[in-house]
């Protein structure tokens, strides 16, 4: 039972549950005071032990339920055989024959035939015929355990799966049975096919149901590194939604990282002078510490972003980034530009991030004017800046063969505390055609090629430690 636990928590991490070391102890133990007897309450305690959130708890139960799912998906095995009008009336609807023992065919033909008799008296083929709907699905897990089902990650391994599963149960005796009576041409085969096809069908939807528990977590977890490393400007339509969740996750997870960091530093140093001192009153024992409060002002994020026809994609995932870790970085200004500059922040804050990169898009896409943008963004912030101040430029610095007006850029690159350039370009096609991007280059303190957003991550990672 541990090891099915331990399979059962690691179904759980693929589905994005997060179950520490200690946590999964606390199951064992839940399992140790409870035991296995009655699902529900099994159910209910290692929920407790387990899952966290509402949505965790959704998570857990469609697992748990699919995990251990002992009944292969039909109805009571105590049913009552179904009469000659039934059965064809349910035939007729495709669903699988009930039968509580061989017909006068099959059992004639075994009889008259010892070596049909030897084959077809195994335990599987008692248990099809007397529709042991039980002791096939214990028959059928047990196959798919020896047969390593639980690794399964590709649609295209499910028929792999299941003719593994049914080598393992001992179908192939079943299938040469059938093709005995094919060669006689015996009245009982229709009856050997209805068993085998059953039987198959049983393991198919065995194979099916643990694809959808198994591979879910692990194909998007693959498709998360996918579309983390691929060119935002590459990503098709269809992938947009899974693409904003990504996002989204990513800053969650460095919000995360960066709070946890600053609680730890919050404290500050050791005020010696006051603890030595408060501890004169207690004969020199220090009962208490005090810290040095040193105030700083918060710091400040601009984000200037091109949002042009060929850098928009971009511009789009930075700020749903930027936005994403408020709660760390809070002071985040954004600018957007094309041939002219304005401040867009107001809009983050009244509206979602995603309808709020629409309404930069549409206002602010078109040609490119770095000179002009630049200008105006000198008239907007450039007495805003200061020492705690980060601004961030994104774009491709193709300016149309524009005047770059680099006095701007360099007025920003002494004001602001740093100054990073994000490109989308290759690095070998910088300073190619209209780029301004080695001159640009001068002003800046950092600057990288950005165009997936692994790159992103990476880019806002170093810029929380450096706030």
């Amino acid at each position: 039972m541990q090891s099915k636990l331990v399979s059962f928590i690691n179904v759980l991490r693929s589905h994005e549950v997060r179950i520490s070391t200690a946590e999964t102890l606390d199951a064992l133990s839940v399992i140790d005071l409870l035991g296995y007897r009655d699902r529900d309450i099994l159910r209910d305690g290692l929920s407790q032990a387990l899952a966290k959130t509402p949505a965790e708890k959704l998570t857990f139960v469609r697992c748990f339920d699919q995990f251990f799912q002992f009944d292969t998906g039909a109805a009571d095995s105590s049913r009552k055989p179904l009469s000659h009008t039934d059965e064809d009336a349910e035939s007729s609807r495709g669903e699988p024959l009930e039968t509580e023992r061989p017909s006068l065919d099959l059992a004639g033909e075994m009889a008259a035939d010892p070596s049909l008799r030897s084959q077809l008296e195994t335990p599987l083929m008692q248990m099809l015929q007397a529709d042991d709907r039980d002791g096939l699905a214990l028959s059928i897990a047990r196959a798919a355990s020896r047969s390593g089902l639980s690794g399964i990650q590709m649609f295209t391994q499910k028929g792999q799966f299941t003719r593994k599963i049914l080598d393992e149960m001992g179908e192939a005796m079943i299938r040469d049975a059938v093709l005995d009576l094919e060669r006689r041409q015996s009245l009982a085969l229709p009856e050997l096919q209805g068993y085998r096809d059953r039987l198959r069908e049983l393991v198919r939807d065995h194979v099916e149901r643990e694809y959808l528990l198994q591979a879910h977590g692990r194909n998007r977890r693959f498709m998360d590194e996918v579309l983390s490393k691929a060119k935002l400007n590459n990503i098709e339509y269809h992938y947009q939604h899974q693409v904003y969740e990504l996002v989204r996750k990513m800053a969650r997870k460095l919000a995360t990282r960066h709070s946890r960091r600053r609680r730890v530093y919050r404290r500050g140093q050791l005020h010696m002078g006051k603890t030595i001192r408060r501890g004169i009153s207690q004969d020199g024992v220090i009962s208490k510490l005090y810290w040095k409060s040193v105030k700083k002002d918060r710091p400040q994020v601009l984000a200037i972003c091109d949002v042009s026809g060929s850098v928009a994609a971009y511009a789009k995932f930075l700020l749903m980034f930027l936005y994403g870790v408020q709660d760390v970085l809070p002071r985040v200004r954004s600018f957007a530009f094309s041939s002219h500059l304005g401040e867009v922040s107001g809009w983050f804050n009244q509206h979602p991030v995603e309808k709020a990169v629409e309404l930069v898009n549409f206002h602010y896409g078109g040609s490119t004017d770095y000179g002009n943008s630049l200008l105006d963004f000198a008239k907007l912030a450039l007495d805003d800046l200061h020492s705690r101040t980060t601004v961030i430029m994104l774009g491709d610095a193709r300016n149309n063969h524009g005047d770059p007006r680099l006095e701007v850029m360099q007025s920003i690159y002494q004001r602001a505390g740093k100054v990073i350039w994000l490109n989308p370009e290759p690095r070998n096609l910088w300073g190619s055609g209209d780029s301004e991007m080695p001159r640009y280059q001068r002003c800046c303190h950092y600057a990288a090629q950005c165009n997936s957003l692994q790159q992103l991550e990476r880019v806002v990672d170093q810029l929380l430690c450096y706030n």
